[in-house]
């Protein structure tokens, strides 16, 4: 069993982020046997979900003429037009049926702010707002934070380097996680992760 202060962070691990789903990763459905392997080795376990509203910014609907995965500047930045996404209270944003980590501790929601996308466990993408995953990972004595889910290039990375940011110590399960890789998004993740000392390893590390 791991540490009492490291966490296994299970992020967007939802039906929506699945093959045939509304924003498939490429064998997203790989990770969730894995992931439930790795689960059994740490005491505690945290679940993130994509929660939007019907409504969201995000959604490229929602902007005439626009595509999805084209890009838009938004008030607080740079923002990819996706498909419409686990939106809330709807099957796809449920989490894979066989996901299994019945002592998950908390699941943290993301993205149902309106007006603001959000791929970090940490902040969502204005920066400025935080989920309060900072606080309650101090507040019980966590000092590492193993990441894994759902995409690599976006969610998972994101979360990582807010990690690494708010002074934990970060390691990305490779084989626990699946990218996008939009237009080499997942190099690039790699890049910002291995400069900002997030470490990289597979679960059979993990789980020695």
């Amino acid at each position: 069993m791991r540490g009492a202060d490291e966490v296994l962070l299970v992020i967007d691990v939802q039906n929506d982020f699945m093959p045939g789903g509304a924003l498939a990763v490429p064998h997203g459905d790989e990770v969730v046997p894995v992931i439930n392997q790795l689960a059994l080795a740490f005491s505690h376990v945290v679940v993130t979900q994509d929660w939007h509203p019907a409504t969201h910014v995000s959604f490229a609907e929602h902007h005439a003429g626009r595509a999805p995965f084209e890009m838009t500047t938004l008030a607080y930045g740079e923002q990819v037009l996706w498909p419409t996404h686990c939106v809330q209270d709807t099957q796809g944003a449920a989490l894979h049926r066989d996901l299994h980590v019945p002592h998950a501790r908390l699941v943290i929601r993301k993205g149902h702010h309106v007006g603001v996308d959000s791929y970090s466990a940490f902040m969502e993408a204005d920066r400025v707002t935080p989920t309060g995953l900072t606080g309650y990972l101090r507040n019980t004595g966590v000092k590492r934070v193993y990441c894994c889910g759902l995409a690599t290039d976006y969610c998972v990375a994101w979360s990582a380097l807010d990690a690494r940011g708010a002074g934990f110590e970060t390691v990305v399960i490779d084989d626990a996680s699946r990218a996008i890789d939009l237009n080499g998004s997942l190099e690039r993740a790699w890049e910002q992760m291995t400069a900002a000392g997030v470490l990289r390893t597979r679960s059979v590390d993990v789980l020695r």
